[in-house]
């Protein structure tokens, strides 16, 4: 199917400002649609969930549409879905409730190529449990990782291995459904953070090997929020801690507190936004996903070409996202320039380009750029070639 552009960008309010946005690694832009319905929800009679009220109707209808909107997004169970205010507070209450399960002697294996959220909550719950923390390192000429690197971490006494799907620095794409089947081998639990996946490409939980799925609706066009899918069945498996009138049901005794259901109804119109972009609208909404999601990669793949092969001709730039599998992210430097000051002289001209290590410290020092990074690229729905000729003018002008 044909990637329509023009009328994606339409659908974005913010564009009216008239930057180019290359930071939707960190957040991505929301369509109009999804702000009506976190207003709409706002302004209507929400309370708690039930059957008595028309309130109490409409909030139960709200949550139950945004656990199927995320399941049909990444293939899970609406059972499963589990919402909370980030990725990062899932993580810290996943990684607590789950350590109740080890002992002293059990070992957990972390990636240094992760995000800090997927590395933090397993240490600090693996100190607090008397577990030992082994890492998996990726190479830093090709900034992949192997079936065979995290193998030489796994042993009998393995309880948990903690992936991302996607680096969100470098954007490499681990071969997570290997890595899961040598996981499980070993009978151990697969962890694995979406975050930066989820946004790029076609997501199948179960294929994937993953029994715990994390994302954030804000970087694929939602609302600020985190999402954890797992199996219904394993998540009965597990006691949070939480308050004694609370329902113990699942997947409700994992989010704590009345929800923000406003955040509910915003990744429910996200999911949707995304389906739409794939036609077919008497399809169901989970094919509508895959065709939208192959003719975004089209989309973002393209650019991403011609941006890697401009830099490769630039003076003075060294280029770190080299894995074969990855997202539409390009992480670099520039010989001479501190990564802030290419930001800021880029910012100047209204194309926002971050720099810095965004959260995945671990891999920005393993690739020797220390605490303070890079230049991070990234690609989103709403990029037009447009955009690519300005950041690409630009930059040839800044590193002559």
């Amino acid at each position: 199917m044909t990637f329509e552009q023009q009328a994606v960008r339409a659908a974005f309010p913010a564009l009216c400002e008239g930057a180019a946005h290359f930071d939707a690694p960190g957040g991505s832009l929301v369509p109009a649609v999804v702000a009506d319905a976190v207003r709409d929800t706002l302004a209507s009679a929400v309370c708690q969930r039930g059957v008595n009220t028309v309130a109490e109707r409409r909030t139960e209808g709200i949550v139950q549409s945004a656990r199927r909107a995320v399941a049909d997004l990444v293939g899970g169970d609406p059972g499963g879905v589990v919402f909370g205010r980030s990725f990062t507070q899932l993580a810290f209450e996943f990684s607590r409730t789950i350590a109740k399960t080890w002992a002293p002697g059990d070992e957990i294996v972390v990636s240094r190529l992760d995000h800090d959220s997927n590395i933090r909550p397993w240490v600090i719950a693996a100190q607090r449990a008397g577990v030992t923390v082994r890492w998996i390192e990726f190479d830093t000429v090709t900034g992949e990782i192997t079936v065979e690197d995290v193998e030489a971490q796994l042993s009998e006494r393995t309880r948990l291995v903690a992936i991302t799907a996607a680096s969100n620095l470098i954007g490499t794409r681990p071969p997570v459904q290997r890595i899961a089947a040598a996981v499980h081998a070993r009978g151990a639990l697969l962890y694995v953070d979406g975050v930066h996946s989820t946004p790029h490409g076609f997501i199948d939980v179960a294929e994937m090997g993953a029994d715990f799925y994390g994302c954030s609706p804000y970087k694929f066009c939602g609302p600020h929020c985190g999402v954890v899918v797992a199996s219904p069945a394993l998540l009965e498996t597990l006691e949070p801690d939480k308050l004694l009138p609370s329902v113990d049901t699942v997947p409700e005794r994992f989010e704590l507190g009345t929800p923000a259901f406003e955040l509910y109804a915003g990744t429910t119109a996200a999911v949707d936004f995304l389906a739409g972009l794939g036609g077919a609208p008497e399809k169901p909404r989970r094919e509508r996903l895959a065709a939208a999601f192959a003719a975004l990669a089209e989309h973002e793949d393209a650019l991403r070409r011609r941006i890697e092969t401009a830099l490769a001709a630039m003076p003075r730039v060294t280029v770190y996202s080299r894995a074969l599998s990855r997202t539409p992210t390009l992480l670099f430097t520039v010989d001479g320039m501190e990564p802030r000051e290419v930001s800021a002289r880029l910012g100047a001209l209204g194309i926002n380009v971050p720099c810095g290590n965004f959260y995945a410290l671990e891999a920005s020092r393993r690739l020797g750029l220390g605490d303070v990074g890079g230049v991070r690229v990234g690609l989103a729905p709403y990029t037009s070639a447009g955009d690519v000729d300005r950041l690409l003018e630009a930059l040839g002008a800044i590193v002559v």
